[in-house]
């Protein structure tokens, strides 16, 4: 999966798929499959706020793979409840420990919890599973899914765009300077390593 993920960036799967790699990426990321969703989901509104995906477009689609990425979580934690939870969410990090704390945080905060999970790493791919498994009204989960994923997309989608330009102006200045910026940046680490073991 590492290797894979050095193969195919998240730009490669956006120059490729387009839209369908930010649907697809939000999408599977919300149960639980390590994707850079938010990655992506960044960088397709970066390339809307340079000209060459309709912003609109790519809030749309970011937003339907969220809600409907959390809901086959929450579908999977509700029948198949803690076990299953646990027993493959072990590969994807969701230990005993880190289930029995989400489930404790659940039980106390609910619903504000799936609202601004999306925003915390870790809980943004498990948020759904914990939701179901922990018994949360299917109802409920919804709503407050859907105005998290709103929140989410929006203000990623809004900042990308009003960056895109820059960042697009910024890459064509300095696109031909990428030997000597590296060269820097290699100076820069080997200097602070000396430092670093000299104090030592």
């Amino acid at each position: 999966m590492a290797a894979l993920a050095v193969l195919i960036t998240p730009l490669q799967l956006l120059d490729r798929f387009g839209y369908l790699a930010i649907g697809g990426l939000v999408l599977v990321e919300g149960f639980g499959v390590p994707a850079p969703g938010e990655t992506v989901l960044v960088a397709g509104a970066l390339s809307a706020g340079a000209g060459r995906l309709d912003v609109l477009a790519v809030g749309a689609v970011a937003l339907l793979g969220a809600v409907c990425g959390d809901s086959i979580g929450y579908a999977l934690g509700r029948f198949g409840g803690r076990r299953l939870a646990l027993h493959y969410g072990r590969y994807l990090g969701l230990t005993h420990p880190r289930l029995a704390r989400v489930e404790r945080v659940f039980e106390r905060h609910g619903g504000g919890i799936v609202a601004v999970a999306r925003f915390v790493e870790g809980l943004r791919q498990f948020n759904g599973i914990v939701a179901g498994a922990s018994g949360m009204r299917w109802w409920r989960f919804l709503a407050f899914n859907a105005l998290g994923a709103l929140l989410w997309v929006s203000t990623w989608t809004a900042l990308g765009y009003l960056l895109g330009p820059a960042v697009a102006d910024w890459y064509h200045a300095v696109r031909g300077y990428w030997p000597w910026a590296l060269a820097v940046l290699a100076a820069a680490v080997v200097v602070a390593v000396l430092v670093h073991r000299r104090g030592r």
